[in-house]
């Protein structure tokens, strides 16, 4: 059992129940078993209170937030490999100066980069992480398997996508011809992994969507059809859509509609969809995706590195469209920290609609519960409740860049990044006084320099 108490506690339940002082209680499960204000006192042997656990852990979390763990909802892991390049290009200018370099993407390169994103992630506050991978070049060997094994190594839940692209440039895609895969192909693999990688479970650790790219790389047969294999198989369904002005016209000169119509019409919305960015929206769109139950994840500082605009969060929010946020691709992101998100999408919004399109709470509850709605898994994590897993963050606040900042939800979020003091994934630390308990940091670092440098040979003989 460990027992977190001394700090202030943000339950993000559907009251927004918050604790000036307060406890969480995790017990040998690794689930939540007592969270309210003051100290804990669990093991009094009360009426309803749970056995005597083997043995317990006090966490002094004085000076501290205690908040449910981050959800990210949209990543590229294996970008971490090629960040830093394309720096002044649009998306259709970026995504083609960088097909050439991830055609050279294999299980190695993989491996250490999901370790490395994910490790990072886990230092800015993340216990769950989503990846759309859909880069499977002919040859890289078991993409799939190296994801999930490092994943397993750092200790994150963890949402690979399996993604594809059948749509190369001699078809009027945008990716070149020998990075995409033949329709049948794809499918069959998605499939597989599906079969080998998913687990249903309420505390599964990995669970495996269904994930075609965007309209402008994936035909209508394999979207339409993912959309029946995911809905067969019973997983969740992922895609980018609506990020650029340039995705809206070609969708409407190539479909003869908008891209939330052409999602509609090939049976991607429902509310086992969750689609990325969703800048360019219009009102119907988003009446239809609060209507069917469709999440968009949004990545608000991989929209403004890549000059794609401001997505329309608090229209969103206030249609009632399930929205969480990603740090999205490690190369159109470069800092791929999820806790700094939450100060990113509340300047945003309020770049696009005011000082009041955002506050510090909303932003927290659109990493937290958000997420966790994005994911299908709200009634697993997202917030601070009896029953629920333990996944949660201690954050330390009692620094100098907090000092004199009495709200710690507005030190949080609009403060600068804090230490995570004490991260736990279903009561497991993963971070502990700021530091990755599960990996190495160093290895990790060393690992993708070598991934990357072995990438760029390819490309720079």
């Amino acid at each position: 059992m460990i027992i977190i108490e001394g700090g202030a506690v943000a339950t993000v339940d559907a009251d927004a129940t918050e604790h000036a002082e307060g406890h969480v209680v995790i017990g040998d499960d690794g689930r939540i078993v007592a969270v309210g204000a003051g100290r804990a006192d669990v093991l009094d042997g009360g009426k309803g209170q749970p056995a005597r656990p083997r043995s317990v852990r006090r966490v002094d979390a004085t000076g501290c937030l205690v908040t449910p763990g981050l959800v990210n909802t949209h990543h590229h892991l294996y970008q971490w490999a090629t960040r830093g390049l394309a720096q002044q290009k649009d998306l259709f200018g970026w995504l083609t100066a960088l097909y050439p370099v991830w055609a050279g993407l294999d299980a190695g390169v993989v491996a250490a980069t999901t370790g490395a994103g994910l490790g990072w992630l886990a230092l800015s506050g993340c216990t769950t992480s989503t990846d759309h991978h859909y880069v499977h070049p002919a040859g890289g060997g078991d993409l799939m398997a190296a994801q999930i094994e490092a994943a397993h190594e750092i200790g994150l839940r963890f949402h690979p996508c399996r993604g594809s692209m059948d749509l190369g440039a001699s078809a009027g895609g945008l990716p070149p011809d020998h990075i995409v895969e033949k329709t049948d192909a794809a499918l069959a693999a998605t499939a597989e992994a599906v079969e080998r990688f998913h687990d249903p479970a309420p505390d599964a650790m990995v669970r495996v969507a269904v994930a075609p790219c965007s309209p402008f790389s994936v035909t209508e047969t394999l979207m339409s059809e993912a959309a029946t294999l995911a809905r067969s198989l019973g997983v969740r369904l992922h895609t980018h859509l609506a990020e650029t002005v340039e995705e809206q016209a070609y969708c409407l000169e190539t479909h003869g509609c908008t891209p939330g119509e052409y999602a509609e019409r090939l049976g991607w919305l429902g509310d086992d969809v969750w689609l990325a960015h969703g800048v360019h929206l219009d009102d119907a769109t988003i009446a239809r995706f609060a209507a069917t139950g469709t999440a968009v994840a949004h990545c608000p500082s991989s929209n403004a590195r890549l000059g794609t605009g401001i997505a329309r969060v608090r229209d969103l929010l206030d249609a009632g469209v399930p929205v969480g946020l990603g740090v999205d691709g490690a190369a159109s992101q470069e800092t791929n920290q999820l806790g700094a998100e939450l100060r990113q999408a509340a300047y945003a919004a309020r770049l696009r609609d005011g000082p009041a399109a955002l506050t510090a709470r909303e932003a927290l509850a659109l990493g937290t519960m958000g997420g966790a709605r994005c994911l299908g898994r709200a009634g697993e994590i997202g917030s601070l409740e009896v029953g629920k897993l333990g996944d949660l963050a201690v954050w330390r606040l009692d620094g100098l860049g907090h000092a004199g900042i009495d709200d710690p939800l507005a030190a949080l979020v609009l403060g600068p990044p804090a230490p995570v003091e004490l991260l736990l994934v279903g009561g497991r630390p993963i971070v502990e006084r700021g530091e990755l308990r599960t990996a190495d940091e160093r290895d990790l670092a060393r690992r993708t320099r070598q991934a990357h440098q072995a990438l760029m040979r390819k490309v720079r003989p």
